[in-house]
């Protein structure tokens, strides 16, 4: 059967597709070999004296689409890893003298965490669990006594229940979810509570599987003494168009007017359709809103991520490093490919003092198709605020150790899920040192004009199905065209939306042409502004 290949390029008329900015710093990265350092990815972390303490996450590659081998107990990780990048060594010690609910739990994948001083709390995480004879998402936290751990690991003490507490919590069965502060209060967002094996098929295909995406921005405070662990629950925020998303990046963030606060970017999936949201949304002690006048086209997946605030002029950036995404540029072309690929993207999202978001790529671009479900471990001593965000006007010297992209998926190619076997991809063991640099003749950032363009606009084709839909947005009352076109100059569909309110808009129309594959053009003109968009199909 002949498979369809489809890229999207997308050109404002009106708008510049690109445009350079002058970069607040330069980012580069530098290889780090740690001796016998394990190959991770979709794990959880603590770090205590320089030293980082691994546990979770999976020691194979991208999960493969056969349920019999999808999330399989083999990828796995079975054990407490220490790391020390200073001595580049390592220790590690299996989760067997643990209690059998820890075990499992900290041997899932894609669970929340956060540090707050000397206690790592982990919340949920999904695998296979033996006790259920099944793949579950886990109603577990389990908080770990990180400094104490990793000396006793290093030490090679046989029992290490001293150093771990687990309760048990409903609300907290929740994967691929984000989980950070603000103040006293800790936020568990998105994610969702999956069972049972993926099948790409459906999911009352063969064995089936039962998802549930949480919708919920989760709202507790953690009261630990130490020794006993209780949970004070909050009102929380529900929304099931905000907050369904799953397996995306969310960072602490410093506000325009100085309060701290969260930025959720992205995530999967939208409804009806298997690509990204682009919208993104700022959680705030007092409630949370969508990002105005903003869409993320870059970096989509769970990646390694910074977040860097500069008081002087008041400008909060957030570096986003690979991983999976629908969208990246091409020789200068906005590219979209559904397949949703791994790409080498390193982007910066900046919201300035008057709350505004743009994006911009970064010259620099990581070293292969790497970051997917890769985490970001901060230089131990960099100044920063209390939720994490790194002070960009007290690092001193031209250039600075911010910390380490650690783990994460190493792809062969960018679209590998369907021919994926196994072989493709792996979990990388490299680490990678990044540096802040201060250099007045660096090259300037991209700015991605979509990015802040208030159109907005989505194409979504189905060559399958011979079908094209489009979503824009209307930032004034009037009317709309939209054509398609074979080529440049053969009209194939064209139509006139009159007298649209304000808001969202979305078109769809059958075009069986699509079927028949070649390139293809579509134009939407609304409120003054023209964009045109090319649609390759290859069959």
């Amino acid at each position: 059967m002949m498979k369809l290949k489809f890229v999207l390029w997308m050109l404002l008329v009106l708008v510049a597709v690109h445009s350079t900015a002058q970069s607040p710093f330069q980012i580069s990265l530098e290889p780090l070999e740690i001796k016998e350092m394990p190959g991770l990815q979709s794990f959880a972390w603590g770090q205590a004296d320089g030293k980082w303490l691994l546990m979770g996450g999976r020691v194979d590659g991208l999960h493969r689409r056969q349920p019999f081998a999808s999330m399989d107990s083999a990828g796995h990780h079975y054990k407490l890893v220490v790391a020390d990048p200073t001595s580049q060594k390592t220790w590690s010690a299996p989760l067997t003298s643990l209690p059998n609910a820890m075990q499992e739990q900290l041997a899932s994948t894609n669970l929340e965490f956060h540090q707050h001083g000397k206690f790592l709390y982990i919340f949920g995480g999904y695998g296979y669990s033996p006790s259920s004879g099944d793949h579950k998402t886990y109603p577990n936290m389990t908080a770990v006594d990180v400094g104490a751990a990793i000396q006793a690991i290093i030490k090679g003490e046989s029992d290490l229940k001293p150093y771990f507490r687990q309760l048990e919590d409903p609300k907290f069965a929740v994967t691929g979810g984000q989980l950070e502060r603000i103040g006293e209060d800790y936020f568990l967002v998105g994610g969702q509570d999956f069972g049972g094996r993926y099948n790409p098929m459906s999911p009352d295909h063969g064995p089936g599987f039962v998802q549930k995406y949480n919708h919920t921005a989760l709202r507790f405070q953690i009261i630990d003494d130490g020794k006993n662990l209780q949970i004070k629950h909050l009102p929380s925020e529900s929304d099931t168009v905000l907050l369904h998303r799953r397996d995306y990046n969310m960072l602490p963030q410093i506000f325009p007017d100085g309060k701290e606060g969260l930025t959720a970017f992205s995530g999967v999936f939208q409804y009806g359709v298997n690509i990204p949201w682009l919208h993104c949304l700022d959680i705030h002690a007092d409630g949370m809103r969508q990002s105005p006048g903003f869409f993320l086209y870059y970096n989509h997946y769970h990646c390694a991520r910074i977040p860097i605030f500069d008081a002087q002029s008041k400008e909060m950036h957030n570096l986003f490093f690979g991983g999976i995404a629908a969208y990246y540029d091409s020789l200068g072309v906005l590219t979209h490919n559904r397949d949703v690929p791994f790409v080498k993207t390193i982007a910066r999202v900046t919201r300035t003092a008057d709350g505004k978001m743009a994006e911009f790529k970064l010259p620099v671009e990581m070293p292969d198709y790497l970051g997917a479900s890769s985490e970001f471990i901060p230089a131990p001593d960099l100044p920063k605020y209390e939720n994490g965000v790194l002070k960009l006007d007290e690092m001193t010297g031209k250039s600075v150790l911010l910390g380490y992209i650690v783990g994460g998926i190493d792809s062969q190619d960018d679209n590998i899920f369907w021919v994926n076997e196994g072989e493709h991809s792996k979990a990388t063991s490299q680490v990678w040192k990044v540096y802040l640099r201060r250099n007045a003749n660096a090259t300037q950032d991209v700015l991605n004009t979509h990015s802040i363009s208030p159109m907005q606009l989505q194409v979504l084709p189905n060559p399958f199905k011979g079908e094209i839909e489009i979503d824009f947005n209307m930032v004034a009352f009037g009317h709309a065209s939209i054509q398609l076109y074979k080529g440049e100059k053969k009209l194939l569909l064209s139509s006139q939306l009159m007298n649209n309110p304000v808001g969202p808009m979305h078109w769809k129309s059958e075009c069986k042409q699509l079927k028949k594959g070649g390139i293809f053009t579509v134009v939407v003109t609304a409120n003054g502004e023209t964009a045109r968009i090319r649609l390759v199909v290859e069959l």
